[in-house]
């Protein structure tokens, strides 16, 4: 077994460890950041396929940090598009504002659904007045919120759509994130009383993104880590060695060959429960229990690639309903015309699903097959524009927030503090739902963490010459 020796070690080179390599190799430290994958990025990479490129899964980058949007428009600068927002849900053949909004959801239902949503949200008010006992599920929060006409009409199924599981399995941390601040009594406020005043809080109207994808944030972070041999690929971790808590090095199969890389500080954004079940010695059986216990959900992404100028005019539409095989669409043209020849364009359909799941377990000519035939039955194309298609399969893209999640995660994370010199960070690392933003800035903190260390002095910390780098 080949054994190489660094001062830093980063498992993983997603957006989070790849911005710890970047302030670390700046600040003048050695590192090694170890990719599983071919390519840097994570879930937020630009695949690149004949003359058409496109991310996996629809991304767009805005952060309330002040820091972080200064840091990516520095990072990006010419590169950086500005682009409209323009979002939809499309159910029972119409479209609907996404996020949903209460009151254009109300009535666009019809009179008797109105009617039904109305009273539903009611009587989720009253009985908000005598509840006693904590939120524990999706079904749960959103029945007291929007009440259960509403949760059944659209939130139950796209909920299920996404996580694979049943609402009151999905824990309620969740929902409350992704529509917080959203109130159907505010929305009635607003367009009776206050038709001039100011809008409800909802996403940006409009977000930046990089001209040739969005893994371009990946590729300038990449660039800044030196030497260049410094960020290793196609190198997934199979071992972390420690002792008297204290990550001592870790094993990884890089190709055909084993290799050892040793350290002083190391850097996890690998899923959490894998880090527990890599470690050696093991850890105690009851950790190890609440690792087996935390999953993740997969993604199979499906683009097609059209000989037409535009399929729509929309940054996303989602689809909750179940009969609809995938999830969410984006058209890549319409963040950037830059992703497709002239007067060609790309539609990527998202298939939330686990391994061994249909979506996954499905041949690439029939899952195109199947997503041209649905994207034809909905209007959206036709068959005979139909340039290309490809699959790309992309596993624990989503940590599973089940009720009960965050025991298990705290029995990790407490197992894990423990390791002085084992710093988290990231989406899977942390077991949080971090947009990109948020998994710069993990990566940034980490970092500085790090940096405000005093130095290492033990001799397995002390960097190889670059040159002998692999």
């Amino acid at each position: 077994m080949a054994r190489d020796a660094g001062g830093i070690v980063i498992l993983g080179g997603g957006l989070a460890g790849l911005a710890a390599g970047y302030t670390l190799t700046r600040a003048g430290r050695r590192l090694q950041v170890l990719e599983a994958n071919s390519a840097v990025g994570g879930l937020a990479r630009t695949i690149t396929h004949g003359e058409f490129r496109f991310d996996l899964g629809g991304h767009r980058f805005h952060s309330a940090n002040r820091r972080i949007d200064e840091f990516v428009r520095g990072l990006l600068g010419e590169e950086l598009l500005t682009v409209p927002r323009s979002s939809r849900i499309f159910l029972r053949q119409r479209y609907f504002d996404y996020p949903l909004q209460p009151l254009n959801a109300c009535f666009d239902f019809g009179i008797a659904t109105t009617f039904a949503i109305l009273a539903g949200y009611a009587k989720a008010r009253l009985a908000q007045r005598w509840r006693k006992t904590p939120l524990i599920c999706l079904e749960d929060w959103v029945v007291a919120h929007f009440g259960r006409p509403l949760f059944e009409i659209y939130f139950r199924d796209y909920s299920e759509k996404v996580w694979g599981i049943p609402c009151r399995r999905i824990a309620a941390e969740w929902i409350a994130q992704r529509v917080q601040g959203l109130s159907l009594g505010a929305a009635i406020w607003s367009a009776c009383f206050k038709p001039g005043g100011s809008a409800l809080p909802t996403l940006t109207d409009a977000f930046v993104y990089p001209r040739l994808g969005i893994g371009r944030i990946a590729d300038k972070l990449r660039s800044g880590i030196e030497p260049a041999e410094a960020v290793l690929t196609n190198a997934r971790v199979t071992r972390i060695r420690h002792s008297g808590f204290r990550v001592q090095s870790v094993s990884v199969r890089h190709g055909e060959r084993d290799r050892e890389f040793r350290g002083h500080e190391f850097i996890s954004t690998i899923p959490l429960q894998q880090v527990v079940q890599l470690l050696h010695p093991s850890a105690p059986n009851e950790v190890l229990a609440a690792a087996a216990r935390l999953r993740h959900r997969d993604l199979v992404i499906v683009a097609v690639m059209l000989n037409r100028p535009r399929a729509t005019d929309l940054t996303w539409i989602y689809f909750p309903e179940k009969h609809i095989p995938f999830g969410r669409v984006h058209e890549p043209t319409n963040w950037s015309p830059h992703l497709a020849p002239p007067g060609k364009t790309v539609l990527v359909a998202e298939h939330f699903c686990c391994r061994g799941d249909a979506a996954w377990s499905t041949r690439d000519e029939d899952l195109i097959a199947a997503t041209v035939a649905q994207l034809e039955q909905l209007g959206f194309i036709r068959r005979e524009e139909v340039l290309d298609g490809v699959v790309l399969r992309v596993p624990a893209a989503y940590p599973l927030f089940e009720v009960g999640y965050q025991d298990r995660c705290n029995t990790l994370l407490a197992y894990l503090d423990r390791f002085p010199n084992l710093h988290l960070a990231g989406r899977s690392g942390m077991f949080r739902y971090y947009n990109m933003d948020r998994a710069i800035e993990s990566g940034f903190s980490v970092a500085e963490t790090i940096l405000q260390r005093e130095p290492q002095s033990e001799p397995e910390a002390r960097p190889m010459p670059a040159r002998k780098r692999a």
